[in-house]
Parts: C-alpha cells; structure tokens; sequence
C-alpha cells in the first residue's frame, strides 16, 4: 500500500476540509446528463477528472488495454494490483502542481474536468453479490439487550466468527435514488395473524462496504493475511432496514424482505491505498480467534469518522443523530473475507460486503434509529422541534465519512437517500 507525501499539492484549488483531496483520488462512474454516455473518472477537489480522455490521449497507459471509457469499473479492478498502483501514481502526477502536462494545457483541462455539480453519478461498479456483516460489537449487543436476556445480549456465536447473511446485488443503489417504503407481513400483536402493511418501523443502518478487488476459485479459501490483496477499496453504505417486516420474519433463517429493497451506497470507491496512512487496530477479540482468523498484522483497521444526518421534508437544515468512527468494528475486513470463502465460496470482482451497523459505546455514536430511539422509548428532537423513533415519508439520510491524520484528509463525500411512499395497493382489482 501508499504511503502519503504530505509535500503533494494539486495545481486545482482545493478546500482544506474537501473529502478528495489529491492524496486521494477515489475512482467513480459519471455522465454528463442522466442518460448520457458513462465513463470512469476521479473525485479531485469539486472536479473530476475524466479518465477517459486522459487515456484516449496517450497519458494513462495500463497493462492490458484500456478500461476507463466503460460504464463500469469491472475491468479495471480486474486487471490487477500493478495496474491500480500505476493508475494512481500517474493521476496523480498528472493532477499535481509541479506536472505541467495538464496544468498548463487549457484545451485538455476543458475536455478532462468536470464540475462535481453538474455531472450524474452511477453505481461504481456491477454488483455480482452482496454481503452484509454484523460485526459492531456495540450494536449486536444493544439489539440483544432489546429483544433478548440482557444478560446474554450476545449469541456464543458472535464472538466466535464473522456473523453474515448474503443480500440482494440487484437493489444495491447508488446515493441521490429515492427509497419506496417497503410493505410486507407485520405482526403488531402477537395473538393474532399478521396483516399486510407499510411498513412502519423504517430505518437506516450506517455501514460501509469493502469492494472486492480479485476473486478466488470455487473451493480455495482467501487467507487472512492475503485477504487485503483481494480488496481494492470502500464505500459508505446505508443498508436500509424495515425493523417491524424483519421482527416477524427473521426466525429461523435470518433477514429477508426486510433487507431487500435497497442497499444505498456512496458513489466514489476510495481505494485502500489512500487509506492506508489511516490503518489503525481492531479492540481486543476475546477469547481469541481460531487459526484461521487470526491475522498477523494487528493494525487491521481503518480510522475513518462516520455520521449520520436527518433532514425532514420542508426542514431548513439537517440534524447529525450519530457521529461514530470505523475503528469500533469488532471483526476486520480481512477477517470477514477469510470466514466467507473459508467453505470455498467463491468471491467475485465487484462484490460489496458490508461492515454491519457501526456504532460506538455511547447513544450519540448508535448507527441506527432502533439504538439512537432506543426501539422508539426515547424518541430524537430534531432542529424544528420534530421528534423521531423511526423514518419518516420525506425524509432524507445522509451519512458521511473521512479520516484525517497529520493535515492529510481522505473522505467518502456522501450517501444520500429520500424516503417516498409505500406504494398503495389495490388488492380488490
């Protein structure tokens, strides 16, 4: 991985608290209108550069062909680590202020540079599967503590290896794409039969996803010391949730409908190698892990600081409800990795795993309604004076995260998603 050269400065101007500074470069998808032509750029400053011109114009080489002139960042991921570290290394030069290749060229700076404000965002990359964790110690035990014995919050399992269940790829959304309420089977008294209904309990997890880099063949496991080899970086992740549908439905065999409907995620991929210089420890794991998920490496984790807006239709300005940090998570990436394939399942490039619900040990770093509301008992003042237990029509979430070390910042932008209406079904037709 990187290193940082706090000495790089870009020859575009660049706000000191801006997420995508040239120390990161985060790779994403975008066209000129909604429907235009998509194509890969980078995330610098608010710009981004189109990579697709650079490399028509004989400035990025890479091994293999050319990638960045697709709809999707498949190819490139795929084309391995030498390409992403060339890739990096040549944006960034290109981008820094002592090259004057695209610094003082005009022509090329009007084809290759986009206001971040006046483009469309796409879904980084075809999603061929998606994982979701429940790797935040804090969480599970709160939610334990909720619905079970207090006293026994956490499953003998949880401590034991990565808890997962495998999600929908095909509604992993990019941020800024409404959310229908979803509707399904409640069971509002436990004496009768459940209806069908709206749900009423909604609500955002805040996560993030690590997407994979390389694959591995069916029936051969990714070591855990490898495993970071097989990741080429991060998204931010709200892992919608339809807390009253998942209550009825999740036993025996876990969530199903009430995770389905949208998986939202930020739309730059901040890579591994940008933070790098952020890499921290996990908490201690007690007792301590079998073999296999035992890493060598104990700065296994990322120092990245997350939060969680809610902004109210017609509300003047939004209100944080949770401020937590990555660093919390109790299982590391690498060893979520590891206990997927462990079986021999096979991972495939473009697969998002998400984190799990991040939350830290006091209620204002809860990274979910159901914690910060306490299963609706302490329910949130928002600025206006509005109160909320759960998500309401009109809504709007927005989650952000950044890490930040020595003058040096490396952020995520944001993932933001607006709550419309069940849709009303007619039944009697």
């Amino acid at each position: 991985m990187s290193t940082t050269d706090t000495a790089l400065t870009s020859f575009i101007d660049i706000a000191s608290d801006s997420d995508f500074s040239i120390h990161n470069l985060p790779y994403g998808i975008f066209s000129d209108t909604t429907d235009g032509k998509r194509r890969a750029g980078v995330a610098i400053g608010e710009q981004v550069l189109d990579l697709s011109v650079i490399e028509a114009e004989g400035l990025l080489n890479l091994e293999g062909g050319s990638y960045f002139d697709q709809p999707t960042l498949n190819a490139f991921i795929d084309s391995g680590r030498n390409n992403w570290t060339q890739a990096r290394n040549t944006i960034q030069s290109l981008l820094s202020s002592d090259n004057d290749t695209l610094r003082d060229n005009a022509d090329l700076q009007k084809k290759a540079l986009f206001k971040q404000a006046d483009v469309t965002m796409h879904l980084p990359v075809q999603v061929p599967g998606f994982t979701d964790f429940y790797s935040s110690k804090e969480h599970a035990t709160n939610v334990g503590t909720m619905f079970r014995d207090p006293n026994n919050a956490l499953l003998p399992n949880w401590t034991e290896m990565p808890v997962g269940y495998n999600g929908r790829a095909s509604t992993v959304i990019v941020t800024g794409t409404d959310v229908v309420r979803p509707s399904g089977q409640l069971k509002p008294n436990a004496d009768e039969r459940p209806v069908f209904s709206a749900c009423k309990r909604l609500d955002f997890e805040l996560e993030t996803a690590f997407v994979v880099g390389k694959g591995n063949n069916i029936g051969q496991p990714i070591a855990v010391d490898d495993a970071f080899a097989h990741i080429f970086g991060m998204v931010l992740l709200n892992d919608w949730s339809a807390r009253d549908i998942q209550k009825w439905e999740y036993v025996p065999l876990g969530p199903f409908n009430a995770k389905t409907f949208a998986s939202e995620v930020s739309p730059w991929i901040v890579t591994m190698d940008a933070l790098a210089p952020f890499k921290t420890s996990c908490p201690t794991q007690e007792p301590k892990p079998l073999a296999y998920l035992n890493e060598k490496d104990t700065d296994n984790s990322f120092d990245i600081n997350l939060s969680v807006e809610l902004l109210p239709e017609n509300a003047e300005s939004a209100t944080v409800v949770c401020e937590t940090n990555f660093k919390y998570m109790y299982w590391s990436m690498a060893q979520q990795l590891t206990h997927h394939t462990i079986t021999g399942c096979k991972v495939e490039v473009g697969d998002m795993m998400g984190s799990g619900t991040i939350s830290g040990s006091t209620p204002d770093s809860y990274g979910s309604m159901l914690e910060i509301a306490w299963n609706a008992t302490k329910p949130v003042t928002l600025k206006g004076g509005e109160t909320r237990s759960f998500i309401e029509d009109g809504d709007t979430v927005i989650m952000k995260g950044y890490s930040e070390k020595n003058g040096i910042r490396v952020g995520f932008g944001e993932v933001r998603g607006k709550v419309l209406p069940a849709i009303n079904f007619d039944f009697d037709k």
